[in-house]
């Protein structure tokens, strides 16, 4: 039995809720207390992923000029970023656990996205 269970239309409705979460939670946790950057690292990203979202072609995609292969290589590279930032850029304390867990569950989801067999990913 395969374990990969999240769908593209899964994905599609998770994505606009994480990116206005990389956009909101940075300012609620007051994000930036190591590093500036710890905060807006964060809000840019999620500004990106929100775009990023907005043209993806996928189920709630608005003009869907992105391929959705593509939206996958971005989210997993936006993973192993946030996973090491904190050692590349020094964040510590709650700059650091945001990062690492928020990297770690962007590539558990990417980890888990099952291949739709119509989809070209190439």
């Amino acid at each position: 039995m395969d374990p990969r269970f999240v769908t593209r239309k899964v994905h599609a409705f998770l994505d606009y809720p994480v990116a206005l979460g990389l956009m909101g939670l940075p300012f609620l946790l007051q994000l930036g207390q190591s590093n500036p950057l710890a905060l807006w690292l964060a809000v840019g990203t999620g500004v990106a992923a929100f775009v990023l979202t907005v043209l993806t072609n996928h189920q709630l995609g608005v003009f869907r000029v992105l391929p959705y292969w593509l939206h996958l290589t971005v989210d997993f590279s936006v993973g192993v970023v946030f996973v090491s930032a904190p050692s590349m850029l020094g964040f510590t304390g709650i700059d650091a656990w945001y990062y690492w867990l928020n990297g770690a569950a962007v590539l558990f989801v990417v980890g888990l996205h099952k291949p739709d067999p119509t989809l070209s990913y190439a």
